[in-house]
């Protein structure tokens, strides 16, 4: 694979994340991968993380293939 086909990196100091463990919105990788969800593209998609975290629990959880 030459150089020209790799996709870019994506900027992750640029990227939006949830810590987990200071239940707060970060930009950048400012705590161990383990404490954060995302990268999310947006602050606001961020702060909505353990939102959507509950929701596909909830679809998880009535979908019979997980019974």
């Amino acid at each position: 694979m030459s150089e020209q086909d790799r996709a870019p990196m994506p900027d992750v100091d640029h990227q939006w994340f949830f810590c987990l463990k200071h239940h707060r919105v970060e930009q950048g990788q400012q705590c161990p991968a383990r404490n954060r969800l995302g990268p999310y593209a947006t602050e606001a998609e961020a702060a909505h993380a353990l939102e959507r975290v509950a929701e596909r629990n909830d679809e998880w959880d009535e979908d019979p293939r997980w019974q």
